[in-house]
């Protein structure tokens, strides 16, 4: 099973910066052997992102697509309507799942607007831009995680 990974983030982008919370996901992913073909930073911008998505799931280079970041309430935080786009079917029950878990920590998780879908064989998962976070949420939806790539690529 291969992954990618982008952290969505303008001035991680500019900077050619990486995303603590992207090398984070990759060592997870890695370690239970999924192989990272793809990382790195996309501007805060729907048309980009939905882009990357679009391309990356239509060939069917990967089976799954991790976003970190650009999740919140701001008008540049624009990866839950890129992936709303992309997805031909959205999976609510995992965002919901992570904001359950995550509100037992803090109550601003009640402002993020974590999504995830799939579209044609690869599962769509956005997650906060905090590596400690990501990586935290990460672990939380792992097993869910690979059951549903094996399922859609069986």
């Amino acid at each position: 099973m291969k992954a990618a990974i982008f952290t969505v983030d303008t001035g991680i982008y500019k900077a050619k910066a990486e995303s603590a919370a992207a090398s984070a996901l990759k060592r997870m992913l890695e370690q239970v052997g999924i192989e990272v073909k793809a990382a790195g930073a996309l501007p805060q911008k729907k048309e980009v992102v939905s882009n990357v998505l679009y391309r990356l799931s239509d060939t069917g280079a990967v089976q799954l697509i991790l976003t970190t970041g650009a999740v919140g309430y701001l008008e540049r935080d624009c990866v839950p309507e890129a992936v709303e786009e992309v997805a031909d079917m959205l999976l609510p029950g995992i965002p919901e799942a992570l904001r359950a878990y995550n509100l037992r920590y803090s109550k601003s998780a009640m402002t993020e607007r974590l999504t995830a879908g799939i579209r044609k064989g690869t599962l769509i998962i956005s997650l906060p831009e905090s590596a400690k976070r990501a990586k935290e949420d990460m672990e939380y939806i792992l097993p869910e995680t690979v059951q549903i790539m094996e399922n859609l690529n069986l």
